[in-house]
């Protein structure tokens, strides 16, 4: 009875229009408008943690099924485009991918004619999915600045 009720709340379980990634031992949640830049950065974030010889894998570009189970939010790929990635100017193109993750936070893209606050109350500090409240960032675009703001955020985030 328990895993026909986990089955059918996975298949009601609607994809949304945001890009997840692993980045050491954590799972992110990027979301934000078409054009704002997730796919640029989820590839910037993996990266910079490859680089320093830090896990960082894709989960999903642009779909992602975010479902819960058992407490906690599982981000996993759309079927059609599991294992791709959108670069802009290029195409898409395919990346080493995780087949799931458990997210442990949420960045919001934010566009410059909505940009984030500058302190955030409480409130703007954490986004609920499925009742469940994560961490959040909100953050403007692909940057350099972007990057290390969200590397900092998701590397100050205790292990739950």
């Amino acid at each position: 009875m328990a895993a026909r009720r986990a089955m059918s709340a996975a298949a009601r379980a609607p994809y949304i229009h945001a890009n997840a990634l692993v980045l050491g031992d954590k799972g992110v949640l990027l979301r934000g408008p078409s054009g704002s830049g997730k796919s640029a950065l989820t590839l910037a974030l993996i990266s910079r943690y490859q680089s320093q010889g830090e896990f960082a894998r894709l989960v999903g570009d642009d779909r992602v099924r975010v479902e819960a189970l058992n407490g906690r939010l599982i981000a996993r790929p759309h079927p059609a485009i599991a294992g791709m990635i959108e670069i802009r100017g290029h195409g898409l193109s395919r990346v080493e991918t995780e087949a799931a993750c458990v997210l442990r936070a949420i960045v919001d893209i934010r566009t410059p004619d909505d940009p984030p606050s500058r302190l955030p109350d409480a409130a703007e500090k954490s986004a609920s999915l499925h009742a469940i409240a994560l961490p959040r960032l909100c953050t403007e675009g692909c940057s350099d600045v972007s990057v290390a703001r969200i590397i900092f955020f998701i590397q100050s985030i205790a292990t739950i």
